[in-house]
């Protein structure tokens, strides 16, 4: 074929000189020219030119051949090129025809005959081949058609005006206002088939989602049916009455029994002991409220110096005043902990002492314990915290010298960054009940931001000369009108701390609450804004919310729940790319304990045992991808394995692989690239050049 067509291009390009040129360029729909960007620019073409065209998927030639011959002539293009459709004409459902299964060309009509009760679209009985396709669908669809008339809707109405509907024609319907379809929308459709409509709709009796006062709902519902109830609950120091903080409403043919509204709690003005003196005095204590103490005649406070009103009234519980009070003798251990300082023999009233728990427990409950006549308060708890850190965050520009799948609670990992990059924040991250301290972060070393001087404003710095400072500078300065000098220090462009001349008055918060079904935690210690309290609730009853409790601005806020459990726990939870190996029942004793184990490739992360606690489990592991080594990538990179001349093969998250280059090409990345950690299902190949 090709050697016929150079034969005919040599011919064709002998006679151009001395010919007319009267061809155009032929626009064949559906098909193209024979190698026609090379030959386009030649057009026009003289008389007696030939050239060959072929049509695209689906499209023929009249003399149905894959390359077609057409020649210049006086008038035009003989045979005129084109691309003629084909048709599949499929078997007909619901009819016949004897063309089922044949392909037909552009222009054929095919003659349908449908069943009784169907017909071609708009009662045709013939369907033409076009170059779309076939000019109707070869379909034969149902004649039957669907009366309004037949749907009766109790509450609600047809929004259209026609009296008849065809096979398959759906049909919109609204409801009634205070109504709603079987799936609270304000309206539906029911479509027409062969034995009638689709379905009998109903509107149904609905209340919408009241506006609640002082009180949040259950749940994300937004309607109800006629006879359900909306469980409720009054916000955080509020009840409805009695007390009570948890109620409910009926949505009725009226609408709701009555509006859910709490009022605001409040605590009761407390009856003292007659040499105790507390201030404010108030006909109303509202929540948050805080009651301070002192004693009279010189007499010695017994308890906390103050208390605050929370919605389950005042804790921790009030003072008394004594002429003589004991002191006490040494703290008593607490078990999976240690007292912080090294202990006396005696203590004497007042005295604090504080505890730290042993590696792997975290502390619930407050971490100080005072001497109050003779008696210490209550010790905190140290629980087994079987939570896990995973693969430490990459560090941009930083690293870790030796990396490991998981890391155990309180464990800390010091981290360092490349060559001319220096560190922002603290070298050193902490796995605290599961979650990573806060990251720093590597700058390149010519990039550190300079301090100003302007940024201190007025006050008096020991090197005024200086109008900025390098990074990691450390200065001097004081607050106009003081002697006392404050240290600050640059930070990549910022002063740590803040510079900073107002005088900040703190106020402690009164010792932490006695949270109802929490465990013991009664104590008289004060504590510092920003410090934290645990909670840990009592057997069978289960934390809602947060889990500390918050020293903010002189009151504790962020109080959580202990709530009564339902029953000790339900089946583990499932988790991806692992099994549960044990043997599973549908429910489980606290205490009990379950093992997973991951799939081939996939590594655990985290402990593969779980424990029932509190009608609770502890974390499952996850079980991380592994990492697939592709040759095309060592391709591209122009690297190679360095151990092993497999081209494909699996690493497990925390196995590492080591890469070479290959002969004749040199590192591009730095050599540690070449050693690389799967994490997690990705790693970073390095590159040669």
């Amino acid at each position: 074929m090709l050697l016929l067509v150079n034969v005919i291009l040599t011919l064709w390009i002998s006679t151009i000189g001395g010919q007319e040129k009267v061809c155009d360029f032929p626009k064949i729909s559906h098909g193209i020219l024979y190698d026609e960007k090379k030959y386009k620019p030649l057009f026009p073409v003289p008389n007696g030119t030939f050239f060959y065209y072929s049509c695209g998927y689906n499209f023929v030639s009249p003399s149905n051949s894959f390359w077609t011959r057409i020649i210049c002539t006086k008038t035009g293009w003989t045979p005129t090129p084109k691309c003629l459709r084909l048709c599949f004409f499929p078997f007909v459902e619901n009819g016949h025809s004897v063309f089922s299964g044949q392909t037909l060309l552009q222009g054929d009509i095919v003659q349908i005959v449908c069943n009784k009760g169907y017909s071609l679209q708009n009662n045709q009985s013939t369907i033409t081949c076009t170059e779309g396709g076939w000019s109707t669908p070869p379909r034969c669809i149902s004649t039957r058609k669907c009366l309004k008339s037949d749907i009766v809707i109790d509450n609600g109405f047809l929004s259209e005006v026609e009296h008849t509907y065809a096979f398959n024609k759906e049909t919109q319907y609204k409801c009634k206002p205070g109504y709603m379809t079987a799936d609270g929308k304000a309206s539906g459709t029911v479509k027409c088939l062969q034995d009638g409509w689709s379905t009998q709709p109903i509107c149904i009796k609905s209340c919408d989602m009241p506006v609640l006062v002082n009180a949040r709902h259950r749940g994300n519902r937004t309607w109800y049916k006629l006879k359900e109830k909306l469980e409720y609950e009054c916000e955080d120091g509020y009840d409805f009455g009695g007390g009570h903080t948890t109620g409910s409403t009926e949505c009725g043919e009226h609408g709701w029994s009555h509006l859910p509204m709490c009022y605001e709690k409040e605590c009761p003005v407390p009856v003292l002991d007659a040499n105790v003196n507390a201030h404010p005095k108030q006909e109303k204590y509202k929540l948050g409220d805080l009651m301070k103490f002192s004693c009279r005649r010189r007499l010695t406070r017994v308890g906390p110096n103050s208390v605050q009103c929370y919605q389950f009234g005042w804790s921790p519980h009030f003072p008394t005043c004594k002429e003589q009070v004991q002191s006490c003798g040494l703290p008593p251990q607490l078990p999976s902990g240690k007292v912080k300082e090294i202990q006396k023999e005696e203590y004497k009233h007042g005295e604090i002492v504080e505890y730290d728990c042993n590696p792997n427990f975290i502390m619930k409950g407050p971490k100080k314990i005072q001497c109050m006549d003779a008696e210490w308060t209550s010790l905190p708890t140290c629980v087994e915290q079987l939570k896990t850190c995973g693969y430490l965050p990459e560090l941009k520009h930083g690293y870790v010298l030796h990396p490991a799948p998981s890391y155990q609670h309180g464990v800390s990992v010091v981290l360092t960054c490349k060559k001319t990059y220096t560190m922002i924040g603290n070298n050193t991250v902490t796995c605290i009940s599961g979650t990573w301290t806060e990251f720093p972060t590597c700058v390149a070393t010519h990039e550190l931001r300079k301090c100003e001087r302007s940024k201190l404003g007025t006050r008096t710095v020991i090197r005024p000369h200086l109008t900025e400072f390098n990074h990691n500078a450390r200065i001097n300065y004081k607050c106009s009108g003081t002697y006392k000098y404050k240290q600050t220090v640059c930070i990549n462009g910022k002063w740590e701390p803040e510079p900073d001349c107002i005088e900040k008055k703190t106020e402690l918060c009164p010792p932490p609450p006695q949270i109802p079904n929490a465990q013991n935690m009664v104590t008289t210690v004060n504590y510092q804004d920003g410090e934290t309290v645990a909670v840990l609730c009592k057997e069978n009853y289960l934390l809602s919310e947060a889990k500390d409790i918050v020293c903010k601005n002189g009151h504790w806020q962020s109080l959580p729940q202990c709530i009564e459990s339902e029953g000790f726990c339900g089946p583990p939870p499932p988790i991806n790319n692992g099994d549960i190996i044990s043997f599973q029942l549908w429910a489980y004793p606290s205490g009990s304990t379950v093992d997973y184990s991951c799939q081939a490739f996939y590594k655990p992360q985290g402990s593969t045992k779980v424990i029932c606690q509190n009608g609770q489990w502890s974390d499952p592991p996850k079980c991380l991808d592994a990492c697939v080594i592709l040759e095309e990538v060592m391709e591209k990179n122009n690297i190679q394995l360095k151990w092993t001349n497999n081209k494909k093969l699996y690493v497990k998250t925390g196995d590492t692989v080591e890469f070479e280059c290959k002969l004749k090409y040199k590192a591009k990345t730095p050599l540690h690239s070449f050693r690389t950690t799967c994490n997690e299902g990705e790693f970073q190949y390095p590159v040669c050049e």
